[in-house]
């Protein structure tokens, strides 16, 4: 199939790509570079089935046009998007315009071209999770932050294109995706800045009691969901989860990442009120769709990405 890819270049985007050039198909990348890195796919740059990487925006919308007319794309995966939720509050306008905005720009071409979408979306839509058999498509959306809310939005006009035009579309929600590329600093994901503090003998801090659990969903499994999400008309018109269906608390995330406790620190949170104090993922859906179900387990997902990142650190 002939396949566009937006956020390609982004940590989860690097691991699509991976498989939908495994599995054959001619892909197009669509990335603005903010958050992803041509770096991360360099190993591709060779492959015969990367057609293109496009720096570009998905809110230039002429480029859109242009790009969706010269190339018959069979399915958009849709993974641009701003995702950090504490510059979501420090600056909502950029977050809307790049998650709702540009999502609709996407929505238009997909409708003209007759393009399935899926759309990623995000497990922090969700309220705190309150048992424990998960959270499941039906429970309660609360849009803790600018972020959320944009995605909230964004779902809805995908959607929307579902029951208005009959266009194939599917959200799918991961959980808290971690792994090899995901970014060490301020904007990566919790395990990967713990691994690499504990690297580098630095202190591992947490924002506020450390109580509140996370589902942490190893991205090759992530990555696996999000393709087979699109080669499926059986989750036409579906919102999907997935994850690891157990959740840890960060305090317990540390301690299982340095083993050393005397190297956590607990500071203060710097926005309190968009934390989700339980998010724990029933996958059910996905594993009756789809047949997906996570293969790594945590363990072994935190082994595989510190023996990645230790390798950076001797390069």
């Amino acid at each position: 199939m002939n396949i566009l890819l937006t956020g390609g270049a982004g940590f989860i985007g690097r691991w699509v790509t991976k498989r939908l050039l495994q599995d054959g198909h001619a892909v197009w990348i669509m990335d603005d570079l903010s958050n992803g890195s041509k770096g991360n796919l360099s190993e591709f740059l060779h492959h015969l089935g990367l057609k293109e990487i496009i720096v570009g925006d998905i809110k230039d919308e002429s480029l859109l046009e242009a790009l969706f007319t010269a190339n018959k794309f069979d399915i958009c995966y849709h993974l641009g998007a701003s995702i950090n939720v504490q510059d979501s509050i420090d600056d909502p306008r950029t977050t809307f315009n790049n998650d709702t905005v540009g999502t609709f720009n996407i929505m238009e071409q997909c409708r003209k071209h007759q393009v399935k979408v899926v759309f990623m979306s995000t497990c922090m839509v969700y309220d705190r999770c309150t048992d424990e058999e998960g959270i499941t498509e039906l429970h309660p959306t609360k849009p803790a932050s600018p972020y959320a809310g944009s995605k909230i939005a964004a779902e809805n006009m995908v959607l929307s294109y579902y029951y208005a035009y009959n266009l194939p579309v599917v959200v799918i929600r991961p959980f808290n995706t971690y792994g090899p590329f995901q970014k060490t600093g301020g904007e990566g994901g919790v395990v990967a800045i713990f691994i690499n503090n504990k690297l580098a003998g630095k202190d591992l801090n947490i924002y506020g009691e450390g109580t509140q659990t996370r589902d942490l969903l190893y991205v090759d499994d992530c990555a696996r969901f999000v393709v087979e999400a699109g080669y499926s008309d059986r989750v036409n018109g579906h919102i999907v989860n997935a994850g690891l269906g157990r959740d840890i608390s960060v305090n317990d995330l540390a301690k299982l990442v340095v083993g050393d406790v005397s190297r956590i620190k607990h500071v203060p949170h710097i926005h309190p009120q968009s934390e989700i104090q339980k998010l724990l993922c029933n996958y059910s859906k996905a594993k009756e769709l789809l047949g997906w179900e996570p293969k790594v387990t945590l363990e072994e997902g935190i082994s595989r990405t510190e023996e990645w990142i230790q390798t950076g650190y001797l390069i």
